[in-house]
């Protein structure tokens, strides 16, 4: 089953459920109205890679906003976008410890022979693909920056 349909399928599930599936259903349909979007605009299909990539791409969002409301002390807000990120995160794969993303960014530092900061991008290119969906960039440009600088 590929993950449009089973968003597809957790969607009709979470519209049988009521009141316990309301969040579920309308974080379900705003993904759904999203992907539809990006098919819209790209005139095709999305792979389940693509598809991963904006849910992904909604984690990121959220987890931006939740930095945002908490420096501006709005708990009610943060906690609701908590449960949505919690609602996403199952149509992600497993996600990487630290420690295993800091395992892939020395082996894609050696790989790439990079010693200094300004070779980041070489550093990038090996890593991304090997942790696309299963880690935060964030954390993963933090790692690769603190390894460079080393």
């Amino acid at each position: 089953m590929s993950l449009k349909e089973r968003l597809t399928e957790d969607m009709k599930q979470a519209m049988k459920d009521k009141e316990s599936g309301k969040l579920r259903l309308s974080v379900i349909r705003m993904v759904r109205a999203n992907i539809k979007n990006v098919e819209i605009d790209s005139k095709q299909e999305l792979s389940d890679d693509e598809v991963l990539g904006v849910v992904s791409k909604e984690v990121k969002m959220r987890r931006d906003s939740i930095e945002e409301f908490t420096k501006g002390n709005r708990l009610d807000l943060v906690e609701n976008l908590e449960q949505e990120i919690e609602v996403l995160m199952k149509y992600l794969p497993e996600q990487l410890s630290e420690t295993e993303v800091r395992t892939l960014v020395e082996q894609a530092v050696a790989e790439s022979k990079a010693v200094s900061p300004k070779e980041m991008g070489k550093v990038m290119a090996v890593l991304m693909p090997k942790v696309k969906g299963r880690a935060d960039g964030k954390l993963v440009n933090t790692i690769v920056r603190e390894m460079l600088n080393q």
